[in-house]
């Protein structure tokens, strides 16, 4: 089975996603998808896909980069994680030392979007720092 034939759900809500630029390319035993959209509820229907075919998100033979683009400075995010809070970090990488956590339905600022992985995001007290962006809805 091809890895195109077993993430079929995940590909198949990408292509009916608004999703521009979509990539799906099958390479050294990797699935990759890629492309760009301008709301967060089209990235969140390829994850909830994944999702519902890899519960912990743990899967080493696909990699999903759907960015979210054109969002301005200030616009305010919501934490959408799963029953957890976000780890708020001191640099964009889950080494980076934690600052730390905005509640599960917190709304939070976006400071900037530093990659397509990572957003510098601000809470109402104040505290900045990095987050991980799959878990922030516009």
């Amino acid at each position: 089975m091809s890895l195109q034939e077993k993430y079929s759900k995940v590909v198949s809500a990408a292509q009916s996603a608004e999703i521009n630029d979509l990539k799906v390319v099958e390479q050294d035993g990797i699935l990759y998808i890629s492309g760009n959209t301008s709301t967060s509820a089209a990235k969140n229907k390829v994850w909830d896909a994944y999702g519902e075919l890899d519960a912990s998100y743990s899967a080493s033979d696909i990699n999903i980069n759907i960015q979210i683009t054109g969002l301005a400075k200030g616009t305010p995010l919501t934490v959408d994680t799963e029953n957890s809070n976000l780890n708020i970090r001191q640099e964009p990488s889950i080494e980076g030392v934690i600052l730390g956590k905005a509640a599960k339905g917190e709304v939070v600022t976006l400071v900037e979007q530093s990659s397509s992985d990572w957003w510098k995001i601000k809470t109402q007290d104040g505290e900045e720092g990095y987050a991980y962006s799959r878990y922030l809805k516009a």
